[in-house]
């Protein structure tokens, strides 16, 4: 019954790109994105990533699942690049209807949402 539950509080993630980006991604490619490893889809077209607030559940499942760090981790690594002038991060929308909107007004974003509020107005690229 625990893990039954355990596997119900984990929501299901979904990548987003505008519906212009013909561009598909791999989990590899999605990481090499967020962890600032490459700064343009597989085309080679500038890629603008959005991220949640710390804590946010998706975020949480996102980092874990996509990117294979803890929350921890993954602000330690920024950090560093920040210090070392390597990288800046991706910019902080205040929730999923808001990179979903930023997403389908930007070809050039990609963003992450539970994957029950993705719609027609965005691509996804892969669920998590």
């Amino acid at each position: 019954l625990l893990s039954l539950l355990a596997g119900a509080a984990q929501a299901e993630i979904a990548v987003i790109v505008n519906p212009a980006n013909a561009d598909s991604l791999t989990k590899d490619d999605i990481s090499a994105l967020y962890l600032a490893k490459t700064k343009a889809f597989p085309s080679g077209k500038p890629a603008k990533t959005l991220d949640l607030p710390e804590g946010t559940p998706a975020r949480v499942e996102f980092i874990t699942k996509v990117v294979d760090k803890d929350e921890a981790q993954m602000k330690a690594y920024w950090a560093r690049l920040i210090f070392t002038g390597k990288g800046v991060p991706a910019q902080v929308m205040e929730n999923d209807a808001a990179v979903k909107a930023h997403v389908a007004k930007n070809a050039d974003a990609i963003g992450f949402i539970d994957a029950a509020a993705a719609d027609a107005t965005v691509k996804v690229v892969g669920k998590f």
